[in-house]
C-alpha cells in the first residue's frame, strides 16, 4: 500500500512572514518513517502549530505545537498514539525551525499536513470579581 502525504503551511499573511515547509508532497510505503519540516526567519514567531486535514474533511486537527522548544507533550494524545512526533529549534531571536516526525505509516496518515506560526499569546486575566459585590448589590434593593 502506498501513502500520499501533502504539506502546507499557514502563518499571518498580513504581516508577510515567509513560512517554508518541505517536502511539499510525499508517496511512501506502509511501515516507513517521515519527516516534515517547516521554517521561518521571524525570530519573534516563537510557536510552531501542525495540523491534520483527512481526505474529505473540511476541519484541521491540531496534532501539537511548541512554544519556545518542543517538549514530550507537545503532540496532543490522540496523535502520541498514532506515532507523531515534534522536534525543533523554536528559542531566542533567530530563524525558527521544527519538524514533523510519523513513524510507521498506514493508511490513517494519508492526508494534507499544515504548518503554521505565530507570536506568543498572552492573555491578561480580569481582575477577580469583588466577592463582596453580590452582597452589596442585595443589601441595596
Amino acid at each position: 500500500m502506498i501513502i500520499c502525504l501533502l504539506c502546507y503551511f499557514l502563518t499571518d499573511f498580513s504581516l508577510g512572514i515567509q513560512v517554508h515547509q518541505s517536502p511539499f508532497a510525499l508517496i511512501r510505503k506502509v511501515g516507513e518513517q517521515v519527516q516534515l519540516v517547516c521554517n521561518h526567519g521571524q525570530g519573534d514567531y516563537r510557536v510552531m502549530l501542525w495540523y491534520q486535514q483527512r481526505p474529505g474533511d473540511d476541519a484541521l486537527q491540531l496534532i501539537g505545537y511548541g512554544y519556545v522548544e518542543f517538549k514530550n507533550d507537545s503532540v496532543e494524545e490522540p496523535f502520541r498514539k498514532k506515532h507523531f512526533n515534534l522536534a525543533g529549534d523554536l528559542s531566542g531571536n533567530k530563524a525558527k525551525n521544527g519538524s514533523l516526525f510519523i513513524r510507521n505509516l498506514n493508511a490513517e496518515h494519508t492526508a494534507t499536513y499544515f504548518c503554521a506560526a505565530s507570536k506568543p499569546q498572552y492573555i491578561k486575566y480580569p481582575p477577580a470579581p469583588d466577592k463582596n459585590l453580590l452582597h452589596s448589590i442585595l443589601n441595596s434593593v
